[in-house]
């Protein structure tokens, strides 16, 4: 049976917005076509009629994720009277370490992205950029701004890792207050 193209498009969407939780929740590595299809509610042949390769699906993927963790956090930031602060203290809470296939795409993948295509890490550039931007003060110059922004966002994203890592909770919460405590101001105490 022929798919419309609309039908073609829902589907591809519907693959792309999955692939993008599940790389996020499992690793690229971790996640097969045939297991992503099945949880697209579609079949394992229907995936070489939408995409190339895997690596096609995994740039669309990494882009949506993307795109979905930037608008809420333009949303999140809206009207905040310290966007940084207000950033950093969201970021570096529980359930942004627990919400690992919609969080933020650099501490789920990065670690992979080292090995992926320069049309995937492409996208991990304009993320760190993206956040550099989100989190440099406005006060000191330019340069300074830039350094203690891409300090922060290195902190920030080392500390979900790790947290996200541990087994122990309460070093997992110790690492995320560890960071607020030198980038947000909160006391190191949680």
């Amino acid at each position: 049976m022929r798919v419309s193209r609309e039908q073609a498009r829902e589907n591809r969407e519907r693959v792309v917005s999955v692939s993008s939780a599940l790389f996020r929740e499992k690793g690229v590595d971790g996640v097969g076509i045939a297991d992503l299809m099945s949880q697209a509610g579609l079949t394992h042949g229907g995936f070489y009629k939408q995409f190339e390769s895997k690596a096609q699906l995994v740039e669309e993927a990494c882009a949506v994720a993307l795109g979905q963790t930037l608008g809420f956090w333009e949303t999140y930031l809206d009207g905040a009277a310290d966007r940084r602060t207000a950033f950093i203290r969201a970021y570096l809470s529980d359930k942004h370490r627990d919400s690992v296939a919609q969080g933020c795409l650099l501490p789920a993948l990065a670690g992979e992205a080292a090995r992926q295509p320069d049309n995937i890490r492409t996208i991990f550039a304009r993320a760190i950029r993206i956040y550099a931007d989100l989190l440099a003060p406005a006060e000191g110059s330019p340069a300074e701004s830039r350094a203690l922004a891409l300090r922060t966002l290195s902190a920030m994203v080392g500390a979900v890792v790790l947290a996200r890592a541990s087994n122990d909770p309460a070093l997992s919460e110790e690492l995320l207050c560890a960071v607020r405590a030198q980038y947000a101001g909160e006391p190191a105490e949680g």
